[in-house]
């Protein structure tokens, strides 16, 4: 089949509402259940390309449902090429803009016309960009919130036992003194050979933030994450400067140009696009070379199954961020061994749905 030929039928969404295994509880909110629109995109050749999008809140999720039947209206009968489909949307989209939640659904369509272009080539989507499915180093993102830095060191030894040789801990307490216990309580209890990450969450002001990561900038952390706001490129240009511990910024990078603008400002030592916000598929490969041009390693947010493909096919691909929310809606979840995480051996991305369960989970 040719799979530049591909062409819309149909563009169907489902909310789910699953619940968490581990809440996750960050500086700005606590998340116990994962709000998931599942995206199926039906071709006249009769493959079906799917994505999923992680929309934080339920109303998110109702606003994209609406903004995807949007969509799906102008790209019936339209092919499924990712270039015309992006091309069709920005036009739709022009006078909103393709920001937010718009750029979300935009990137949901992307990731499943990607998918049915690598179903319909036969291929992994790793191979279709040209990689190998060899391991992808990863780490265990799922929970380990804002607790008390005993429960703290209990639940990091859990993550660890899940198979992980490095873990992320969320900070951006009310007191700094309860940051900097929490972190020596989890570098403690973990085996020495154990990545620890920290990501404030975009939580403190620069003053706070100079104040707070100088006093973590010697206890052992792998990387500090969106400690100030995440376009406020010259603080953290500032923090990358001062510290020894890398700065990490990227989840929020809103489309590839945002991402070259951090550069150019060396705004961080490492960079993690996020696939629902640097432009799904099309974006991250934009994203991928960006940062080989700059010679910065690139990490994962979110989004294991698809992105293990991607870093797969990136230069400078440093770690899988590992969450397991999708798992309960997957026929065929990811496996971790070794700490690793290898892209699945089959055509596309890998993810079907579990219908039983999405008709369980379902909200709209």
């Amino acid at each position: 089949m040719n799979a530049q030929r591909l062409t819309v039928r149909s563009i169907d969404g489902t909310l789910v509402m699953v619940p968490k295994r581990r809440a996750l509880g960050t500086s700005a909110m606590r998340i116990e259940t994962a709000a998931l629109l599942l995206i199926d995109l039906q071709t006249e050749e009769g493959i079906v390309g799917h994505a999923y999008l992680f929309c934080y809140l339920q109303s998110v999720g109702v606003a994209a449902i609406a903004l995807l039947r949007d969509a799906a209206a102008v790209l019936t009968g339209a092919s499924a090429a990712p270039a015309e489909v992006r091309r069709v949307l920005e036009s739709r989209f022009r006078l909103v803009g393709a920001r937010g939640v718009v750029l979300m659904v935009m990137a949901g369509i992307d990731v499943a016309c990607w998918d049915a272009l690598a179903i319909a080539a036969g291929l992994p989507l790793a191979s279709l960009l040209g990689a190998p499915l060899g391991p992808v180093p990863a780490y265990n993102s799922n929970g380990l919130g804002l607790q008390e830095s005993s429960a703290a060191a209990v639940e990091a030894l859990a993550l660890v036992d899940e198979g992980f040789r490095a873990i992320k801990m969320r900070l951006g307490r009310p007191h700094a003194k309860d940051d900097l216990a929490a972190v020596r309580a989890v570098l403690a209890a973990v085996p020495a050979d154990v990545g620890v990450m920290a990501d404030f969450n975009q939580a403190l002001s620069p003053a706070v933030a100079r104040d707070r990561c100088r006093q973590l900038d010697d206890e052992g952390l792998v990387r500090i994450e969106e400690p100030v706001r995440h376009d406020d490129y010259v603080t953290c240009a500032e923090l990358a400067a001062l510290l020894r511990t890398p700065v990490q910024i990227g989840e929020n990078f809103a489309g590839p140009r945002a991402m070259t603008q951090a550069l150019s400002q060396r705004a961080c030592d490492f960079v993690m696009p996020d696939l629902e916000r640097i432009g799904g598929v099309s974006g991250w490969i934009a994203a991928a070379a960006l940062a080989d041009a700059a010679n910065v390693e690139l990490s994962s947010h979110l989004f294991t199954e698809v992105s293990v493909h991607l870093l797969a096919a990136s230069p400078t691909a440093h770690w899988l961020e590992y969450v397991d929310w999708a798992n309960p809606i997957l026929q065929e979840p990811l496996s971790v061994v070794d700490g690793c995480v290898s892209p699945p051996d089959r055509p596309g991305n890998g993810m079907s749905w579990d219908r039983d369960a999405v008709n369980r989970l379902k909200l709209i």
